[in-house]
């Protein structure tokens, strides 16, 4: 069965609250056998502008775990932090098996 993975591109407007969903939503992950794979760090885009400079990749088992951790009950509040505290683009991928 193929991973699932989250994509983010972040423009974080708000550091310091942005700071507390960083620090609250490992758990949330965790729950749905997820991974940060990429989480910040050095990046540089060559084709077109980015929706942010916040790259954040998360590895789930599966597309369908990946799906229930995005629409769960335990992100819910965790994720109305982050859209608080930044603007993103959340994609998620079906990767190859």
């Amino acid at each position: 069965m193929a991973y699932g993975y989250v994509i983010a591109q972040i423009d974080v407007t708000d550091p310091a609250s942005y700071a507390d969903y960083v620090k609250q939503v490992l758990a949330t992950i965790e729950v749905y056998g997820g991974e940060f794979l990429v989480r910040g760090g050095k990046s540089e885009s060559f084709e077109g502008t980015p929706p942010g400079e916040r790259n954040v990749v998360i590895r789930f088992p599966t597309y369908q775990a990946a799906q229930n951790w995005y629409h769960s009950d335990e992100y819910a509040p965790v994720k109305k932090m982050r859209m608080a505290a930044s603007n993103s683009v959340q994609t998620i991928v079906e990767g190859i098996e």
